[in-house]
């Protein structure tokens, strides 16, 4: 064989071996069993790269998305920003508590809007003195709702869901756009279970109970689908619970976000003795100009909802955010995606970004790991965001998410991550995020990993075994 013969052959033979040497060895390897890599990790002082694969590969960050949702929410409103929902009217109380008109919930996109919020706002509206409402309550989405349902998981959802995390999206959303029930046992085996609304003494969606209740100690098995009867949810409950079991509450996404808002408020208002006369209804109206406010609440700080989008992986919380970043009423979701792409536009040497949508739930969204790495370096240097910023990251070592619990020491102590999942139509296993070094020096990694078409299902451990021990070196060798 010809020295030019062969030269060709060793270097294909050596590139397998210079990608494991890229300073990602281990995670290198799945390159090998065909799923699709983007990589890199450096350091922030003088930029450093310490490892990279294929690092402006464009690949689908799955909730890594979220990232850069944060990132744009704290750039436009600041940590301390609050949303507020608002019970207003045309009409004033009487001397006896009526109120001759209608009664509007303006809602203001809160994402984490719940129960106990609706009932702040009936106490205030007792406080004011409305003890009956002479017209209708109701629920206006003006800002954004319903959204277009752009994933199969949500546009399922409209009849038929067997999660929570496809919850349908509205600007009057509450309790995350998902029922809950409480299943408890019956007082003797054999009787049906106890299936009640976990937010109101009155049943708020209609419940098809089919749980049986079983002797002490038999083991509780419960699961449970909200279908679309008639116009009307139900929640059909099946399985089984033991005598000594404690109550197990069970969410599922509504069809109907605003909706099931009304009906919870509705519920709220006769518990608190304030009677409406005409029901509850929807709308997509903006609240008269000269509606006056009778009550609000504000929901919690921007810095603590985003503690719970990201920890949690929250998605309805999330898009809720991305349409608000949309600044005029009506928005959907890709153009809450092309407000967050606007913020990273001006990040600089960050690259192509699409993003149908700030959860991640699109499966079209793409970045590559040096983008994602050049929006954490960018938010590092950020004095007044960056503690709000990277509060919302997890420690591997005692993050809500049990799975990233693994791996050395130094991974587990001294890395702080945002993780991304999807399995549909291929399997993403994505992380972003901050790591110190021995000696106490910031760097950055963003590793995203796809499958295809041919590539059989990805695990966590997979992907996080030899990443750790892929960031161990990094750590201790500076």
């Amino acid at each position: 064989m010809s020295v030019m013969l062969r030269l060709p052959l060793l270097l294909a033979l050596l590139l397998p071996l210079a990608a494991h040497a890229s300073g990602f060895a281990e995670l290198g390897r799945l390159a090998d069993k065909g799923f699709l890599i983007g990589a890199e990790a450096r350091l922030l002082d003088d930029r450093e790269v310490l490892g990279a694969i294929e690092p402006e590969r464009q690949l689908s960050p799955a909730s890594v998305s979220k990232s850069y949702l944060a990132a744009a929410a704290l750039d436009r409103w600041g940590p301390q920003h609050r949303f507020t929902t608002r019970l207003v009217s045309e009409a004033k109380p009487d001397g006896e508590g009526a109120l001759e008109g209608d009664l509007i919930l303006d809602g203001g996109g809160d994402p984490s809007l719940t129960t106990e919020d609706l009932w702040r706002l009936t106490q205030r509206l007792h406080q004011r003195g409305v003890r009956r409402v002479e017209g209708r309550l109701v629920v206006s989405q003006w800002r954004f709702g319903p959204v277009e349902c752009i994933t199969t998981d949500r546009c399922d959802a409209r009849q038929r869901v067997a999660n929570a995390y496809s919850a349908l999206l509205s600007s009057a959303g509450v309790n995350y756009g998902s029922w809950c029930v409480s299943v408890a046992p019956a007082a003797s085996p054999g009787q049906p279970a106890r299936v009640t609304s976990c937010d109101s003494q009155a049943t708020l969606v209609e419940i098809d109970n089919r749980v049986e209740t079983k002797p002490d100690n038999s083991g509780t098995e419960l699961n449970a689908e909200r279908v679309t009867r008639e116009g009307r949810d139900v929640m059909v409950v099946r399985g089984q619970i033991s005598t000594n079991a404690r109550p197990r509450d069970i969410y599922r996404a509504s069809s109907d976000p605003a909706g099931q808002t009304a009906a919870t408020l509705l519920a709220m208002l006769d518990q608190a003795g304030i009677a409406v006369s005409e029901g509850a209804i929807t709308s997509e109206a903006e609240p008269p100009a000269a509606a006056h406010a009778l009550a609000a609440v504000d929901g919690m700080p921007l810095q603590e909802l985003l503690l719970r989008v990201m920890n949690y992986s929250n998605n309805f919380m999330a898009d809720m955010l991305a349409l608000n970043l949309v600044e005029t009423p009506r928005g959907d979701l890709r153009l809450g995606g092309a407000a967050i792409e606007a913020f990273v536009a001006g990040i600089p040497d960050h690259g192509p970004l699409t993003l149908l949508s700030g959860s991640g739930l699109t499966p079209e969204n793409r970045t590559s790991a040096r983008g994602a790495n050049a929006l954490l370096e960018s938010m590092f240097h950020r004095a007044a965001l960056f503690p709000s910023f990277v509060a919302t990251l997890q420690s591997p070592d005692n993050g809500v998410m049990r799975f990233i619990r693994r791996g050395p020491p130094a991974f587990q102590q001294q890395v702080m991550l945002k993780t991304g999942t999807l399995n549909q139509p291929v399997s993403v296993r994505a992380l972003s995020g901050y790591f110190r070094t021995r000696s106490g020096r910031w760097g950055v990694f963003s590793v995203l990993v796809n499958g295809t078409g041919s590539t059989p299902y990805l695990s966590w451990s997979q992907v996080l075994d030899p990443l750790s021990l892929d960031l161990e070196r990094m750590i201790e060798a500076h």
